[in-house]
């Protein structure tokens, strides 16, 4: 019988392989394109966010870090389609951004704030000249982090076909309004079938979250010893019994909100088909969607469960969040 591995991507993996001191060093430094030396420390922190009033919205991060006590950064896995992606990891970052400062601070207690995305679903159809939702693209990959930068100001082609960094720029003259906000983003859809053997550290991260089959896992690690400390991570988990238990619960969460898509999907061709197929594909999609991001993000996942067999409860949740 095969190993039973997990999926790196499944986020309930990732944030136990995120656990690892070496793993978590090797993925930022890839990721942040900078010297693994110039990281000198990592700490896990709190994934929730404060609300400051009782109607806020919460915000439950996937996983947060501090670097160097300088920089925060909140990495986040999204494995099925959200339009409003962007919307919403400016909500998180912006939520752990304010969060820093208390009533009568200076505002200089504020640290970076880095936004790292990793997509199972292509955001940018067309990279090259799209941007979505407002979002600036232009240079954004061409400048690094003030702080950690390793000296190499120009993006490889070939990394530039699924990742992406944006910053706060002047639409004209591009340079940075302010270095406070970063966001990185990988479209892992986009990523090359084939591994060369000059690929950079964020591809063969890149390919190892979005690894699923023992030999892929064993050829990375033979390449990266931080990519190896991760997938020793992986092993130990697979292995253990209550960790399984809930990776599974997590899947199957996962699979139900796919499948709620899908659901919704074909009611809205069914109200399409009176009021226009392109309507009512949008109607029933976004509204489902919407509940099923609110319910997994506070991990109501029992709820969410629930609600993907039980109409008339679903309809409640719908209500209940003004959807």
């Amino acid at each position: 019988m095969a190993e039973f591995l997990m999926k790196p991507k499944i986020d309930f993996a990732f944030k136990e392989i995120m656990m690892d001191d070496r793993a978590r060093t090797g993925f930022l430094a890839a990721v942040l394109k900078v010297r693994l030396q110039d990281i000198r420390e990592t700490v896990i922190l709190n994934t929730g966010l404060r609300r400051e009033h009782i109607d806020d919205k919460q915000g439950i991060l996937d996983v947060r870090l501090l670097l160097n006590n300088d920089m925060e950064i909140d990495i986040e896995i999204q494995l099925s389609k959200m339009a409003v992606w962007a919307d919403r990891s400016l909500f998180y970052l912006a939520k752990m951004f304010t969060g820093q400062i208390k009533p009568g601070e200076p505002y200089h207690v504020f640290k970076k704030c880095v936004g790292i995305g990793i997509l199972d679903f292509i955001l940018f159809e067309d990279s090259g000249s799209q941007q979505p939702l407002g979002s600036i693209q232009g240079t954004a990959a061409t400048q690094g982090l003030d702080s950690l930068q390793n000296g190499d100001t120009q993006e490889p082609d070939r990394d530039s076909l699924f990742y992406s960094r944006f910053h706060i720029r002047e639409d004209t003259r591009h340079f940075i309004y302010t270095d406070k906000m970063e966001f990185h983003l990988i479209e892992l859809p986009k990523l090359p079938k084939e591994l060369l053997e000059n690929s950079s550290d964020i591809e063969r991260w890149a390919k190892f979250i979005n690894a699923e089959q023992k030999e892929e896992f064993d050829m990375l690690a033979n390449i990266d010893p931080n990519i190896a400390s991760a997938y020793h991570t992986l092993q130990a988990i697979s292995q253990d019994k209550a960790k399984r238990m809930e990776y599974e619960a997590r899947e199957k969460a996962i699979h139900d909100y796919n499948t709620g898509i899908l659901e919704a999907q074909e009611r809205g061709i069914e109200i399409g088909t009176e009021r226009g197929i392109e309507r009512g594909i949008e109607i029933g999609t976004e509204r489902i969607n919407k509940l099923h991001a609110y319910l997994i993000h506070e991990k109501r996942f029992d709820d969410l469960e629930r609600a993907t067999q039980d109409k008339g409860f679903q309809q409640q949740l719908l209500s209940d969040y003004g959807i």
